[in-house]
């Protein structure tokens, strides 16, 4: 019933038009501003430290206290999982829209919360900062599980990888814009509010509107999250959820009407499915779905604990190479502007291109070949990186350290980081769809939480070398771990979910029980 049904059958084959850009785009900026806000705090960690921290005669700039850096980098991802958790489950049990809107002034309100914290005490900064962005990591996380069902839903099946995966990559852009920002705020406040190096000026080299800084950077995700409130809004349902999980095939014909511009003959009656109702914690779910949620829990987990860890730390790692000057050296603005060079650098020339070759070819050489081929490039770019890790720090080769590196990022986007995100909402049914996007999100921010809070400690402990020898192992466990996942290029979301084969089945055993055939013949 559900492969037969004429909305869905018109979905599946529709050619791609201007809704399926709107939706790419709707959803995308929701994603920009998830990475905007993840992302940005690791450009201002160091100036917290240098604000709140300072200690009068000390031969260093002030710096956050490991706990403090850990709680204020890893906060917001522990609010992300508990997000991709609460709303990966109402996004299934109300519906995609009525949830969608939600998330995003979660967001921009915990964005401006997070810049106005209160007060000059280093404890109350940092603990209404903590507070605010645990909420704001809660509004990004209902945007994983909800986007891409919601893309997934709208889309055909030709190219329905592409369109995901391009909502996704607006991530890359939103790391970029970070860096952007960044770099523009900083030099305004540098230019304005001139200041020596800590090393000549201790306390002058971090001028009291430094302050303002930090604050602009982080309260600026709330604006592209607040421009598409609205058209968020004016999006229908998606036909699968009203069709199939609030059982209306007539308003799913309605609504569909008027997004694909065609004619749809609206089934009258409202749909009863029998045997193909089963739960997230049954036996059938499990013996159907058991492996393919265990592939898609464990390869983001495993991949977000080498995505993230790079991201947060990567300031840390073009400090130990040299490619960033030690603190004492700049002043505090100065630090700024240098740490988000670098990360505008990386982001321009190997995360948002990456992100983009997937979307070009996810359709074309499948989801299973690029995520294998992306931890594999991962792994073998993370041991080239550490074990002559000695040969990188020689001045000299500090170029081809910083190619690298950037290689690494290029195959996390082209490969996992983009491929874990499309494969859940593709192959689970509709009416548990958000909920198993949520738990797979979930499961890569635990990744990330442990990159977060765990790299902080082991760069310290074991050094950046070892550091680096473990996260290539981890990428090899995540190159084994994809094996558990399906190939799901070119098949209908209730192909791969199972929902086409056992709907059509009790539709034919219902019609030999009434005498009429109540499928609906393809559009």
């Amino acid at each position: 019933m559900a492969k037969e049904m004429e909305v869905l059958n018109a979905l599946d084959i529709a050619k791609t038009q201007l809704y399926h850009f709107t939706a790419i785009v709707i959803a995308g900026m929701g994603f920009f501003t998830d990475a905007y806000d993840l992302f940005c705090i690791s450009l201002v960690t160091k100036l917290l430290g240098r604000l709140y921290y300072y200690k009068e005669g000390s031969p260093d700039p002030g710096s956050l206290p490991s706990n403090v850096s850990a709680a204020v980098n890893g906060v917001a991802f522990c609010g992300t999982l508990t997000g991709q958790l609460f709303f990966g489950w109402l996004g299934d049990k109300m519906g995609r829209k009525r949830v969608y809107g939600l998330t995003l002034m979660v967001m921009v309100i915990c964005s401006i919360a997070s810049g106005l914290s209160f007060g000059k005490d280093a404890k109350a900064v940092m603990a209404t900062l903590c507070f605010f962005r645990f909420w704001l990591g809660f509004g990004i996380g209902g945007d994983y599980p909800l986007s891409a069902t919601i893309m997934s839903e709208y889309a055909n099946k030709r190219t329905r990888g592409a369109f995901i995966a391009a909502v996704f990559a607006m991530q890359g852009f939103g790391i970029l814009a970070g860096g952007m920002v960044a770099i523009i705020i900083s030099a305004a406040f540098k230019a304005k509010y001139p200041a020596l190096p800590y090393k000549d000026d201790p306390i002058g080299s971090t001028s009291p509107q430094a302050d303002y800084v930090w604050r602009i950077i982080v309260m600026f995700g709330a604006i592209p999250a607040l421009l598409t409130y609205y058209w968020r809004m004016k999006m229908p349902e998606t036909a699968r959820y009203t069709a199939l999980v609030a059982k209306n095939a007539k308003q799913a014909a309605a609504d569909m009407s008027k997004v694909l511009q065609v004619e749809l003959e609206a089934e009258q009656e409202k749909i009863e499915v029998k045997g193909n109702d089963f739960g997230l914690f049954s036996k059938q779910f499990l013996r159907r779905h058991g492996l393919h949620l265990l592939g898609t829990t464990t390869t983001w987990f495993l991949l977000d604990i080498a995505f993230y860890s790079q991201n947060l730390f990567q300031k840390d790692i073009f400090t130990a190479i040299g490619w960033i000057p030690k603190a004492k050296e700049m002043s505090a603005l100065d630090e700024v502007l240098r740490i988000a060079r670098a990360q505008t650098l990386i982001a321009l020339c190997s995360t948002v291109p990456g992100y983009w070759f997937t979307v070009a070819f996810i359709d074309r050489i499948g989801r299973f070949a690029i995520q294998l081929m992306g931890f594999f490039f991962m792994t073998v770019f993370m041991f080239a990186l550490a074990i002559p890790y000695n040969h990188w720090t020689l001045k000299a080769n500090r170029i081809g350290f910083v190619v690298m590196y950037s290689l690494t990022f290029f195959f996390a986007n082209f490969g996992p980081n983009a491929t874990t995100f499309v494969v859940p909402a593709e192959i689970f049914p509709a009416r548990l769809r958000s909920t198993c996007h949520g738990i797979s999100a979930a499961s890569g921010k635990a990744g990330a939480m442990v990159g977060a809070f765990g790299f902080q400690y082991a760069e310290k402990a074991i050094g950046v070398k070892n550091t680096l020898i473990i996260l290539g192992v981890v990428n090899f466990l995540g190159m084994v771990f994809t094996f558990l996942v399906p190939e799901s290029k070119g098949r209908s979301l209730e192909e791969m979910s199972g929902e086409a084969e056992e709907e059509n089945g009790d539709a034919i055993e219902l019609s030999q029980h009434t005498g009429h055939d109540i499928r609906t013949a393809p559009a």
